[in-house]
């Protein structure tokens, strides 16, 4: 009984003595690429893109870029409901 309690403490202990920071945190990569007529940001997570957002220098407005997961059907239809992958997006209200 006294092995098992000074081992379960024992666990404890070196369960407390863990730094958070060693939980695995997904790999987060921003990229910028700017030249003279556009800025594009592309943000990749665990090697993913998530995003990708286009600047246009000068009056016109910034967009996005629809980017698959492969998680649902993306592809241009009568049942879905984002478009193709690939095609521009703007937001037209910003809060």
């Amino acid at each position: 009984m006294k092995v098992l309690l000074a081992a379960a403490l024992g666990l404890s202990l070196v369960a407390l003595a863990v730094p958070a920071s060693a939980v695995d945190e997904p790999a987060v990569k921003e990229t910028v690429i700017e030249d003279g007529r556009a800025r594009i940001e592309e943000l990749r997570v665990r090697g993913q893109v998530q995003r990708i957002t286009v600047a246009p220098k000068g009056p016109a407005p910034r967009y996005e870029i629809i980017v698959g997961d492969g998680s649902r059907d993306l592809s241009e239809g009568v049942n879905t409901s984002r478009g193709a992958v690939g095609k521009r997006v703007w937001n037209v209200l910003r809060f």
